[in-house]
């Protein structure tokens, strides 16, 4: 299962998505989007706007922290 976190250092909504992830021992890769123009890019490419996090769980874009939809993805 791949799971990308496209987020910012000062995205409260992304901590939170990534203690979520790390407290149910969920990989994930993390793409710093302030730092990372190709990642930006990537971003508004899969999920039409600039705004984090977005959570890209095997192709499936979930746009902010939203822990039903995460849920549901990983299933």
């Amino acid at each position: 299962m791949a799971i990308a976190l496209y987020s910012t250092p000062s995205c409260g909504y992304c901590r939170q998505a990534k203690d979520w992830f790390k407290q149910r021992n969920i990989r994930f890769e993390e793409y710093d989007v302030s730092r990372d123009q190709r990642r930006a890019d990537e971003l508004v490419r899969k999920s039409g706007q600039m705004g984090v996090p977005v959570i890209d769980v095997n192709g499936r874009i979930i746009i902010g922290f939203n822990v039903a939809a995460i849920e549901q993805a990983l299933k």
